[in-house]
């Protein structure tokens, strides 16, 4: 065999290495993710923990006439189901409305007051533009210190990491009620979007949008 057939062997060999390196790096730390919040998971028949400041519905999609997506309608169910059975009194939406197009706080404000909470116990985050943003924020500006978040399983792992990183005391309550369009692809996208986060909760930078303090019981 020529040198250079050897050579390119060798390369050929250590790429197979780092790439058999990077894959399981990206795949350990997501399964680190996922397996350290397992236990922070509760369902909606199970005893609330005490004390909780407020239930944290996260934002996902709304449609152009105002309707929310499948999932971000069983988030609001599943949101409004734990304050009806006394998790917390008072639900903390936190959605994307970066332009007058899209207003995914609009629709979760109207479908909780329709479903029967009172406008006094639902408060509004305009600029959960992120996962990590919506808790930073819950955390420095609502001053959130206990809290029920209620997302789909697949994202609540990460939620949860973020959660315990930036000190709170949190719970999960999955609001899967249905099987959803494109759910394959989010798995995938997940595992990167877990890794990424694993980032974010070492460095913890500031989020997007910061502001003054509303506390939740000041807020009207």
């Amino acid at each position: 065999m020529s040198r250079g057939k050897k050579w390119i062997l060798r390369g050929l060999a250590v790429l197979g290495i780092l790439c058999a390196l990077g894959a399981a790096l990206v795949f350990g730390l997501s399964g680190y993710v996922v397996l350290s919040t397992r236990q922070q998971f509760r369902t909606l028949e199970d005893t609330p923990p005490e004390a909780v400041d407020c239930i944290l519905v996260l934002g996902c999609g709304v449609y152009a006439d105002g309707t929310p997506t499948p999932m971000l309608s069983d988030r609001l169910t599943r949101g409004v189901e734990l304050y009806q059975a006394g998790w917390a009194d008072k639900l903390l939406m936190s959605g994307d409305n970066r332009s007058q197009d899209y207003n995914e706080l609009a629709t979760m404000h109207r479908v909780a007051l329709e479903k029967g909470v009172p406008q006094a116990d639902v408060v509004l985050d305009y600029a959960g533009l992120s996962t990590y943003d919506s808790l930073y924020r819950a955390r420095d500006i609502f001053g959130v210190k206990k809290v029920v978040i209620v997302t789909q399983e697949y994202h609540m792992y990460r939620a949860l990491y973020l959660a315990r990183a930036l000190g709170l005391e949190a719970w999960g309550v999955a609001a899967d009620g249905q099987n959803y369009r494109g759910q394959t692809m989010r798995d995938l996208r997940e595992i990167l979007a877990r890794d990424k986060d694993v980032l974010w909760a070492i460095f913890q930078p500031e989020p997007t949008y910061s502001g003054d303090p509303e506390p939740l019981t000041g807020t009207p």
